[in-house]
């Protein structure tokens, strides 16, 4: 017998959602078109464990997530959230889904009777749990902030003061664009932000969500720990172009390629470990399950599962879009917190997030409280903004210089090792014009059609946030939203040209 109190949410069979569509995540990352260089002498052995019970993990995260720091109801978030770790044809083969609002956690079971779940430890937020667990091998943290967003003025509160728009604005326009990033409704568009000048010019949610509504980044979670490493930068804890000081790495043997690695080439997604991806080339899915989303749903130490990698080629020899660089940055941000006698949990609050009024940003983890900086982390939309304006303010946020100078330049010049330039350090470019706004401009990107959008020319930053089964027809209203957007406000900088030759 088992008793839950209150009753549980229940959803038997997700079968009946069987009818709707599923959405197929478009890669961002191209084939690569130019010589490969010859493969190191290291084989890929595929995670361990039941593919169907992964992907059953990360339905549960994904539920636990969008129900209990989101604020969705279930069968709405079953239906429109997180395809990415796990597909609707997946969905279908749980038989049974239980939510327990008392201790905030979601269950799934699959046909062999097995239950995967995941649970809310507090302001760590929702963590995929072993098999059989119903714990974490972590004590959470309450995070504390020194911020008062209800009574301070933004950008570094909630206080927007009514101001007219500035003259050279085209109000239609504008209201416009708006309008158009939410229609049609299929879009399923969650938050829409624009910045214009560090004000808020625009500024719309979907019905029952508001500013304060913690909704998912994925990968523009890559960003944000970018953001944290720029900020140990700044303060001389690293520097961009060392080899990067883990331990099992510079401990090698003198084959162990893996020592000349530098913290720049991980930035870039060039750091040539062996990680299999859903977006490689020629990937099949019959050979494995991929490490890149093992990363998420496997219940594992991920920091460690990367760092633990063995090299597939030199670094900054190829570019790849894989999940074990952006959490080697996170691995190294950690152990900066530990060296600081700093509580990690805590720590990117204390870093960064309390420098630039960042008040409501939820950063997950994994078992063993370890931040999966990759790609589990919800904020509202207008802190995903204020990220956005600390890059168009290359890195200065009043008056107090946060990032180093020469990194914001640094994140938005295309990655050498890469065959298009359409990637810079951790964050994606606009050079191959994904998007109808100038090409200099860059962005913090997730899957399901989330984009914080760094327009430097038009001193703008537009934020879309989605819901996942609205990426498509979202991606499109947001590409019509951008082009009114630049019809609405002019140009007032120069374009920005990168370097000819980067390191």
């Amino acid at each position: 017998m088992r008793l839950i109190s209150p009753p549980p949410m229940r959803l038997l069979g997700i079968v009946a959602l069987a009818a709707l569509a599923s959405v197929v995540a478009v890669s961002q990352a191209p084939a690569q078109a130019r010589p490969l260089p010859p493969e190191l002498p290291t084989t890929w052995v595929k995670p361990p464990g039941d593919e169907l019970e992964h992907t059953a993990a990360g339905f549960a995260k994904v539920l636990c997530s969008a129900i209990f720091i989101t604020g969705r109801d279930l069968r709405t978030s079953a239906a429109e959230d997180g395809y990415f770790v796990s597909s609707m044809e997946e969905r279908r083969q749980v038989t049974d889904t239980v939510v327990n609002r008392a201790t905030q956690t979601v269950k799934v079971k699959l046909p062999n009777g097995v239950w995967r779940s995941a649970r809310r430890f507090g302001d760590q937020g929702c963590v995929t749990l072993p098999r059989g667990k119903d714990s974490v091998e972590f004590r959470p943290e309450r995070v504390v902030s020194r911020l008062n967003p209800t009574k301070t003025p933004w950008p570094m509160g909630d206080i927007v003061a009514k101001e007219p728009l500035p003259k050279e604005i085209d109000a239609a326009k504008l209201a416009a664009a708006v309008d158009s990033a939410f229609s049609p409704a299929e879009g399923l568009t969650a938050a829409f932000v624009v910045v214009y000048q560090g004000k808020i010019i625009a500024e719309r949610y979907q019905q029952g969500l508001d500013y304060t509504t913690r909704l998912p980044g994925w990968s523009m979670g890559k960003s944000v720990t970018a953001s944290m490493m720029g900020r140990l930068l700044n303060e001389k804890v690293y520097d961009l172009w060392q080899p990067a000081p883990i331990a099992e790495w510079q401990k090698g043997g003198d084959g162990d390629i893996r020592k000349t690695i530098r913290i720049a080439d991980i930035f870039r997604m060039s750091s040539g470990l062996r990680f299999i991806a859903p977006q490689d080339p020629g990937f099949d899915r019959k050979n494995g399950y991929p490490d890149h989303l093992y990363v998420y749903t496997g219940a594992i130490d991920g920091q460690q599962y990367a760092i633990t990698r063995p090299p597939q080629w030199p670094p900054n020899t190829v570019g790849r879009y894989r999940n074990t660089d952006p959490l080697t940055l996170a691995y190294l941000v950690r152990q900066a917190a530990i060296a600081k006698h700093e509580d990690p949990l805590q720590f990117p609050q204390k870093l960064l997030f309390d420098k630039i009024g960042v008040s409501r940003m939820t950063l997950e983890t994994d078992p063993y409280g370890h931040f999966l900086g990759q790609g589990y982390e919800l904020a509202p939309g207008r802190d995903w903004a204020r990220l956005g304006m600390l890059y168009l303010q290359d890195g200065v946020w009043n008056g107090e210089r946060l990032l180093p100078a020469g990194f914001v330049d640094f994140v938005r010049t295309p990655a050498p090792a890469w065959d298009q330039p359409r990637y810079g350090g951790m964050f994606w470019l606009n050079r191959v014009r994904s998007f109808p706004v100038p090409e200099d401009a860059f962005y913090m990107s997730g899957v399901g059609g989330q984009s914080t959008i760094i327009i430097p020319t038009h001193d703008l930053v537009v934020v879309r946030l989605g819901h996942y089964k609205g990426a498509g027809v979202g991606g499109r209203a947001l590409n019509r939203s951008l082009a009114l957007l630049m019809e609405a406000i002019p140009q007032v900088r120069p374009a920005w040209q990168p370097p000819a030759n980067a390191k």
